[in-house]
């Protein structure tokens, strides 16, 4: 199956810089930060300037979730992705939420400026063909029974679709484990380096399922050589709507960018 991957693969390719905002990945340190999902206006936009005051880099929000159950809440929609572009003309962040349906690829983009490509889609080639017309950048994230090489490939739809722009995001895998949500395959990290041109981050919440662990998978991450982290950060995780258990307090997530500041300037010292 590496024999198929033309495009993503690291052979007679420079690594890929994509400029998103003031930021590259792949060159910087890019921190993505949010709630799961876009719950309100007032919610959206006070968690948005508090991570920017915090060191985040960019802003996430879910406005289409993807729930296992149909009863849980499935994201506010349009109206979730105008919130997320009041937050980014307040804050001058620029925004990450996921697309479900290709029919939405195309207005979406008006809306965000990465789109991203969850576990449960990343197979979904019918959406993969439609993203790789999109004139935005792509965050594909990892399927959570994916083996580097299907990942890869999907990538390589994307990449064959006209857009180079394909940021991968390794968000944990399914194992026997069953004390973590899923199990952080840091080794990806220094695989996907040896194997493709592309940036590749890091989804320490998705990956446990645990907040308490997120600061030292975040540090993991950073030591195997992640280009950015994706984490997700709430006013009051107790009471967010998806994934309260994994969410990050304000006052958490400071605390997590001085700390992974402090050790990407060790780590460039050692080089």
């Amino acid at each position: 199956m590496m024999n198929d991957i033309k495009l993503a693969s690291l052979k007679n390719n420079e690594r890929t810089i994509i400029q998103v905002g003031g930021v590259k990945f792949g060159s910087d340190f890019v921190v993505i930060a949010g709630p799961c999902s876009v719950e309100s206006e007032e919610q959206m936009l006070k968690i948005a300037h508090a991570v920017k005051a915090g060191g985040a880099n960019m802003l996430r929000g879910g406005a289409f979730k993807p729930r296992t159950s149909p009863y849980a809440f499935q994201g506010l929609g349009l109206k979730g992705l105008k919130i997320l572009e009041k937050a980014r003309e307040e804050t001058g962040l620029s925004v990450v939420s996921e697309v479900l349906d290709p029919r939405d690829v195309a207005w979406m983009g008006e809306y965000v400026d990465i789109l991203q490509i969850g576990t449960r889609n990343m197979q979904n080639f019918s959406l993969l063909k439609e993203v790789g017309k999109s004139n935005r950048p792509i965050l594909l994230k990892r399927g959570m029974y994916s083996t580097l090489s299907e990942w890869l490939n999907c990538a390589e739809y994307i990449l064959s679709g006209g857009n180079p722009n394909v940021i991968l995001c390794e968000r944990g895998i399914r194992t026997f484990e069953s004390y973590t949500r899923n199990t952080l395959d840091l080794s990806a990290i220094p695989a996907i380096k040896e194997l493709t041109h592309l940036p590749i981050i890091v989804d320490p919440a998705h990956a446990t399922g645990k907040a308490s662990l997120v600061l030292s998978m975040s540090l993991a991450a950073v030591a195997s050589g992640a280009d950015g982290l994706l984490v997700e950060v709430h006013t009051n995780p107790k009471e967010a709507l998806s994934d309260k258990d994994q969410t990050l307090t304000l006052k958490q997530f400071s605390e997590l960018t001085k700390k992974i500041r402090a050790l990407q300037t060790f780590m460039e010292g050692l080089n």
